[in-house]
């Protein structure tokens, strides 16, 4: 039997490469190599139009169609980028493929065309004498006697069986290893998690970025609500905007199995959207799409890519899940716009005018259409932010406006994760403990890939003494979302653990990545003040004081570091401070609550726990467990603050 030629249209370049486009296969050294199918079929171009130049259009034109946009740029530097590696090609100073800058690309090897027949065969074995294996049988075999002869066809016949068991044996456990080892290989290749990269604005007109951002943001949202797909959020992967690592890079950093990036482009009144996904430990491309619609079509855009990402992934989707994936309906372009840049601007917001200059498009959005659900939680979300301690709002009158727009939104869409999120934040402070657990496990269950609620979810555990169980949601947040959740939010959980040296660690950890950070100033404050550290405490409380327009609360905690470094003159400088701007507009009773602590004045600061209890401050979530108001729980009012605020 004679071996068959080579296909003729076969053809050899370099030392050892050999491009089969019949078998659609490239080899090298006889070794097949694993080339994806966009990558081939651009390495077959390039071939056949070798020393000639082929441009990024033609390469568009012949792999994807006339007629179909997408993002070329990164879809065909992705494909050159995988031949280059399989054929160890260096861009610098290429063999194979050359880059003509601007352009496009060029093959520059030599490659010979094989036709040539390979000669062989295979002859049947033969016997020590040349003959045939029937002419050659042992002499003692044809003069045996019967019963001899029938032992050895017996012994001939037993051991064909014991070598044909083993035979079968081996043959069985290969099969069991080949279709373990497939399961395994699928098992390894599920994606269970994936992270939505920051589209990219390709209008070229950076007032635009609120559109890419805004889009990224939805994607995030949509995908969130599917249980069995781990999600990272938002907060997280901004961080990789404009990044120049690679993928691989990214998503070892975010530990994903799986990228998704792409681009936004508005046209007046259309908005184009690019999209792909790509497996994360080897850079392979699993999908790729462009979605060309009218503005007003914007949600139902954003449901279709977020199926079709959950189909590819082949993630299980229970039928109320699909329900709130595909969940869309039309939004003018002015009401999505106003809504979009109220966003962007809480988004980066650092001031009251920032947050002030949100609302305003927020509600914007909400007169020009009273039914659009997200608007209501923009509005919500920005009132939550004016009640924070660093930018100082009446907290009552801003909870008030919280729980409206929050209960407005889910009157419209009674599935909008952070709608449950807010209000349950709003419940806590107002002390209401079960119904804040309740929206807290109401806005899991609609996106359990949120670390924002798991983390909140961590402080109200808190808030119940519950320490280990809050430490441990808030290190589950951390594994679920690396980037999100911070050691912000761990440290605060060990300070109240009375954990003070781990949670300078921790706080210590986030200021050398981000030495302003605000609440990581404020609580290493606190946790150096506890672990009789108050220079260190001082040092820290003055940079925040700096940075914050001398908040109040940082001042009130200030007061407390130097009274316990003994520079009781300028602690009583400060608390005068105080009480001067008091007189001129509000200031946090939980400011004078922390000076008097730590001037040891713990009548005056049960004055002002009084006036904490009816505003309903913030330290008080924390009576139970806070170190700084360890010195008065023997105290009978204290318990009477304890029962007052539900936790005793």
């Amino acid at each position: 039997m004679s071996a068959g030629s080579a296909d003729p249209s076969s053809v050899r370049f370099g030392d050892d490469f050999e491009l089969n486009p019949r078998a659609y296969q490239l080899r090298s050294a006889g070794i097949p190599l694993k080339l994806k199918p966009i990558p081939m079929e651009l390495l077959l171009f390039l071939v056949e139009q070798r020393g000639n130049l082929v441009t990024r259009d033609q390469i568009v034109e012949r792999i994807w169609g006339k007629g179909v946009f997408l993002d070329s740029d990164n879809s065909i530097n992705s494909a050159v980028s995988k031949i280059r590696r399989a054929l160890r090609d260096n861009p610098e100073a290429p063999r194979f493929v050359e880059t003509v800058t601007g352009k496009g690309y060029r093959f520059i090897a030599p490659v010979v065309t094989i036709g040539s027949p390979i000669p062989g065969g295979i002859a049947p074995p033969a016997g020590p004498e040349g003959g045939s294996p029937e002419h050659n049988e042992p002499e003692e075999k044809k003069i045996s006697a019967p019963v001899l002869d029938g032992l050895a066809r017996r012994r001939t016949r037993l051991r064909w069986l014991v070598a044909g068991g083993a035979v079968l044996l081996a043959l069985l456990g290969c099969v069991y290893v080949a279709v373990r080892s497939r399961e395994n290989r699928a098992a390894n290749n599920k994606i269970r998690s994936l992270a939505v990269l920051p589209l990219k604005n390709l209008s070229g007109d950076p007032g635009q970025e609120y559109l890419a951002e805004g889009m990224t943001e939805a994607l995030i949202a949509r995908l969130s609500r599917i249980h069995d797909l781990r999600v990272i959020s938002r907060t997280s992967v901004m961080r990789f905007k404009d990044t120049q690592l690679s993928v691989t890079e990214v998503a070892g950093r975010l530990r994903v199995d799986a990228i998704v990036e792409g681009s936004v482009i508005r046209e007046g009144n259309r908005i184009r959207v690019s999209a792909q996904l790509i497996r994360g430990a080897s850079d392979e491309h699993l999908w790729s799409e462009t979605y060309d619609r009218e503005l007003q079509g914007v949600l139902a855009l954003q449901a279709d890519v977020a199926q079709t990402i959950a189909r590819k992934v082949e993630v299980t989707v229970s039928g109320e899940e699909r329900q709130r994936l595909t969940a869309a309906r039309p939004v003018s372009p002015e009401v999505y716009e106003s809504y979009l840049k109220g966003r962007f601007i809480l988004n980066q917001s650092r001031s009251m005018a920032d947050v002030e200059e949100s609302l305003g498009y927020f509600t914007d959005a909400i007169r020009r259409d009273p039914t659009f659900a997200p608007a209501y939680v923009g509005q919500a979300a920005a009132y939550s932010r004016l009640s924070s301690v660093f930018i100082g709002a009446p907290p009552e009158e801003a909870r008030a406006r919280v729980v409206s727009a929050a209960q407005k939104a889910l009157e419209l869409d009674s599935e909008i994760g952070e709608a449950h999120l807010l209000l349950a934040e709003v419940r806590q402070e107002q002390w209401q403990w079960a119904e804040a657990e309740a929206e807290y496990r109401r806005a899991l269950d609609l996106n359990p890939s949120d670390a924002a609620a798991q983390s909140w979810f961590a402080d109200w555990l808190l808030c119940q003494g519950r320490n280990e169980e809050a430490l441990a949601w808030v290190q589950h947040a951390r594994e679920h979302d690396p980037l999100a959740v911070r050691g912000v939010d761990v440290g605060w959980i060990l300070l109240h653990s009375r954990r003070y040296d781990e949670a300078i660690r921790e706080l210590d950890g986030v200021l050398a990545v981000r030495p302003d950070d605000p609440d990581a100033l404020l609580f290493l404050g606190f946790a150096f003040i506890a672990n009789r550290q108050p220079a260190d405490a001082s040092r820290v409380l003055e940079k925040l004081a700096s940075l914050s327009d001398r908040s109040p609360v940082a001042i009130g905690v200030l007061v407390h570091a130097y009274a316990d470094a003994g520079r009781r003159t300028d602690a009583l400088r400060l608390l005068a401070e105080l009480k001067r701007r008091q007189q001129a507009g509000y200031v946090p009773a939980g400011a004078f609550v922390n000076a008097y602590l730590g001037l040891g004045e713990y009548d005056q600061a049960f004055a002002w726990l009084e006036q904490a209890c009816k505003e309903h401050s913030n330290l008080l979530q924390y009576v139970k467990v806070h170190p700084f108001l360890d010195p008065l729980r023997k105290d009978p009012r204290f318990a009477e603050i304890v029962h007052r605020v539900g936790l005793d």
